[in-house]
């Protein structure tokens, strides 16, 4: 993908992926690698930092001998993820309004 990742984008997608059901690093990449192209070394940090922001906890459950670590979206972390929605209708507004009109839309604090 030609356009940048910013760190707001990538958290909400980790949030929107931890907000249908909770699962284990493996499945999340696999889920935001379909959208953004991402390694898991990448992707560990990030739900680091969303943990110790408070917008996600983990329980290890077992499996095949080994624990697994799995992530549950907090309430702060819905929170956050419904932020981020608002702002990306907005900003995905006048990025389409800009591509198809040549300006930027003018969005009203109604919506």
């Amino acid at each position: 993908m030609v356009f940048q990742l910013g760190s707001a984008l990538l958290d909400s997608c980790v949030l929107s992926v931890l907000n249908r059901d909770d699962t284990y690093g493996y499945v999340l990449t696999q889920n935001v690698k379909e959208v953004i192209e991402i390694s898991e070394s990448t992707l560990y940090p990030v739900l680091r930092r969303l943990q110790k922001d408070g917008f996600l906890t983990t329980y290890d459950q077992p499996y095949q001998g080994r624990n697994r670590r799995y992530y549950h979206i907090t309430e702060a972390g819905k929170i956050r993820l419904n932020y981020y929605m608002e702002e990306w209708h907005d900003y995905k507004t006048k990025i389409d309004n800009i591509f198809q009109n040549g300006e930027a839309a003018t969005i009203s604090d109604n919506n």
